[in-house]
């Protein structure tokens, strides 16, 4: 599965964060923006580009830090058709840099519409005699809380296509007890969802022992990310903006290697992996270097 591969990449790296591109025009340097205001016009084309532009910047800084990647689908979807293609732009030049791609959509439907869904991020359509994949990620975040029939399709591509899907789980947002804490029979119903997915996925163990699907469990509530990873030894979690937490409560024991973090708008500065080549990141500050220092960090 796509876990083992992140895996392998996270002790290459010695770093268990991935970079969140989730992007806003505000984020954006001004010379960026400028630059294609005078092609494009203050259109969505202008904004997508910039974007994108900041993106490849962004990767070309982090392919040697960094396992993988997390698009946020819906900053791109409100530059319409226009984001959407640059979300695709995005991935393709991710993984031509050996960069892994976590699409965060937390798509969730049943039935027809949940394989539609898991063949756009995980999968393929076929067109006449060609297989195409429309966007090739190697994993995507769910929403499980529909039941089995929202989550055996993506787990049927997964199994084919040797990649991994994140679920919610227990969500980082104030909102989220109102649901996920309420008490069914003798478990909340986040445990009773950990548990679903536990089940489904017991047949797809890779050689570390982790399932194909992983668990969201926000960063909000670092005592419940702690015991969902201590009880679902085989689930592989994501702990969004744990790196930040951990980094401001001195929790870096909680940092493990059956966790990915994302550290938020904060980009941290760290140190190459052994083998990989830092003069690609400083040559591409040295070009543009309004991202040295921008809204989302230090690089």
């Amino acid at each position: 599965m796509s876990f083992e591969r992140l895996q392998d990449k996270i002790r290459e790296m010695k770093n268990p964060t991935v970079a969140g591109l989730d992007p806003k025009l505000e984020y954006v340097p001004s010379f960026i923006v400028e630059e294609k205001m005078k092609q494009y016009g203050q259109t969505l084309r202008c904004a997508a580009e910039a974007i994108y532009e900041y993106n490849v910047g962004l990767i070309d800084a982090l392919c040697d830090v960094v396992p993988a990647v997390k698009p946020q689908s819906a900053f791109y979807e409100r530059f319409g058709f226009e984001g959407v293609e640059v979300l695709k732009r995005t991935v393709d030049y991710a993984k031509s840099e050996g960069i892994d791609v976590i699409m965060d959509a937390k798509r969730g439907d049943i039935g027809s519409t949940a394989e539609g869904y898991s063949e756009a991020y995980l999968g393929s359509v076929t067109i006449g005699e060609t297989e195409v994949e429309p966007f090739g990620c190697d994993c995507l975040t769910i929403n499980a809380y529909l039941g089995s029939d929202g989550i055996n399709p993506f787990i049927k591509d997964c199994v084919a296509r040797d990649r991994a899907v994140f679920a919610l789980v227990k969500t980082s947002n104030p909102g989220s007890g109102e649901l996920q804490n309420i008490v069914a029979g003798d478990r909340k119903v986040y445990n009773v969802v950990g548990d679903l997915l536990e089940r489904l996925s017991k047949d797809t163990v890779d050689k570390y022992g982790y399932t194909c699907v992983g668990a969201v469990t926000g960063a909000t509530y670092p005592w419940i990310s702690a015991i969902c990873a201590a009880v679902w030894k085989r689930r592989f979690s994501w702990c969004p903006a744990m790196a930040r937490r951990a980094a401001k409560q001195k929790m870096c024991s909680m940092l493990s290697m059956n966790m990915v973090t994302e550290p938020s708008s904060i980009l941290p500065e760290a140190s190459s992996a052994p083998g990989r080549k830092p003069e690609k990141r400083e040559r591409i500050l040295a070009k543009q270097p309004g991202m040295r220092q921008s809204p989302c960090g230090k690089i």
